[in-house]
């Protein structure tokens, strides 16, 4: 399978390591879309899970991120088609669920809404969660 970049946070009994690497798309989570992810955010809560300065992240290895903008790849939810425009807040992402601080990510179709057309990625990753 091909990889991607992705800011991936580690933990060990050494402490927690936050890295770029290459992902493998193989060891995405289930979800029913796979989103070609063009914006994120910086926010606080992600800022907390990064530094390990709150328990945000559940699980571990996690990649970072709890909202996207994108473009669907991939789909077998009803709602969605390769080439939907789309943006994605919370459900766990960059907590329990693989987030958004990636080229990928595959989630379930139902968490995803639709980017307004008078939006594009950028504008509604710079207004924020």
């Amino acid at each position: 399978m091909p990889t991607f970049k992705a800011i991936v946070i580690e933990k060990s009994d050494g402490g927690q390591k936050v890295r770029l690497t290459d992902f493998d798309e193989a060891d995405l989570m289930e979800g029913d879309v796979t989103v070609r992810v063009t914006h994120s955010t910086v926010n606080f809560k992600d800022g907390l899970a990064i530094t390990g300065k709150a328990p945000v992240v559940r699980r571990f290895p996690m990649i970072a991120g709890i909202d996207f903008a994108g473009t669907v790849e991939t789909s077998t939810h009803p709602e969605w088609t390769p080439g939907d425009k789309v943006i994605l807040n919370g459900w766990g992402c960059g907590e329990t669920h693989l987030g958004a601080y990636a080229e990928k990510a595959r989630v379930k179709g139902d968490w995803l809404v639709p980017l307004p057309k008078t939006l594009s990625a950028r504008d509604a990753m710079s207004i924020g969660t």
